[in-house]
């Protein structure tokens, strides 16, 4: 049976159909994941799925079901690609010289930087490393201006604070 009739059985509603595509589909997506992150990741592979699922009433192109399902598959990836490289790893040994402190400092406020919360590092890192326009905070955030603002403030004394907390001195 074809992916573009599964499809619109799945928007229909027959359970059965959505099982017999997810058999269908399942290694591609494992193996996908797994050749993107470098090993199998469970967690991802259920995500593609959830996402699947909400989204497959509001797919218009069943005959396109295998993009769609890579698109998606993509952003999870992509998604936990960005959660690890936002935990700074361990410097073991850092090169000589002045380059060694500067690793040593970035490393520091990268640490810092992903001890703030959420809101308050997104604001920071799209103000300060874009160099985006307090409006276009605001329009990326979805967010007043003035929240924006008390967000950089916050961010920028919680940051200072964590950086004094892990012995940075300028």
């Amino acid at each position: 049976m074809s992916d573009a009739l599964l499809v619109v059985r799945c928007q229909l509603g027959e359970r059965p159909a959505f099982a017999e595509l997810v058999r269908a589909w399942h290694p591609a997506v494992e193996r996908y994941v797994a050749r993107m992150l470098g090993a199998p990741d469970d967690d991802v592979v259920q995500e593609v799925w959830l996402a699947v699922v909400r989204g497959l009433p509001r797919l218009r192109q069943p005959d396109r079901f295998a993009p769609w399902l890579f698109v998606i598959a993509r952003r999870a990836v992509l998604n936990r690609l960005r959660e690890a490289y936002a935990s700074p790893e361990p410097v073991d040994e850092p090169p000589p010289g002045d380059e060694a402190e500067a690793v040593v400092n970035r490393e520091l406020v990268a640490g810092a930087l992903a001890a703030l919360p959420v809101r308050e590092r997104e604001v920071l890192l799209l103000f300060h490393l874009e160099d985006q326009s307090l409006d276009a905070c605001a329009q990326i955030c979805g967010v007043p201006v003035g929240t924006v603002k008390s967000r950089l403030n916050r961010a920028r004394g919680l940051l200072r604070r964590e950086l004094l907390r892990k012995g940075y001195q300028a």
